[in-house]
């Protein structure tokens, strides 16, 4: 009877069903935690400075009242200025709410609250802005659909702003 032997796969090799050899490469290579210091530590999180969600819900705000004083000036209409005040809104009312349910004492009380204080306010914001923008036509009367959801756009580019101010406070 003729036998046939297989090379066996390497510990680092990825297979489909096997989590246990992608476990051991890691067990092989992983380098040992050291425990920082209490001085370290606040030298870390002071190279690390963290950005307030309200700092981005108020420049939303006023990014978005910029963006209805151009509409302002570009077209003068009132309906058309008003679209561009509500897109706003759509966009820094659920990022308000969305920021005072996630700084709140009861998410900060464990990494699990936390994870699940940001997922149930994330629903919650992402709901809101669905609801206002069903009920544009009904809140505002002559909506002008381009200029409210341009006015989104921009003052959801805050969110890149924000990375970008994060970025360069280090």
């Amino acid at each position: 009877m003729l036998k046939v032997t297989l090379p066996r796969p390497s510990s680092d090799a990825v297979l489909r069903d096997g989590s246990a050899a992608i476990a051991q490469a890691f067990d092989d290579s992983e380098l040992p935690v050291v425990a920082l210091t209490r001085g370290e530590a606040e030298t870390l999180r002071r190279s690390q400075p963290t950005l307030s969600p309200w700092l981005v819900v108020v420049s939303q705000v006023v990014v978005g009242v910029v963006s209805a004083a151009f509409v302002a000036w570009l077209v003068p209409r009132g309906e058309a200025v008003m679209s561009a005040l509500y897109g706003a809104a759509v966009v820094a009312v659920p990022g308000a709410l969305m920021a005072r349910g996630a700084t709140s004492p009861l998410s900060a009380l464990s990494p699990l609250s936390s994870s699940v204080s940001m997922m149930g306010w994330g629903f919650v914001k992402t709901a809101l802005s669905v609801v206002m923008l069903v009920l544009a036509s009904r809140i505002v009367p002559a909506l002008n659909w381009p200029v409210m959801l341009a006015t989104i756009v921009v003052c959801m580019q805050t969110y890149w702003f924000a990375l970008l101010w994060r970025g360069r406070a280090r």
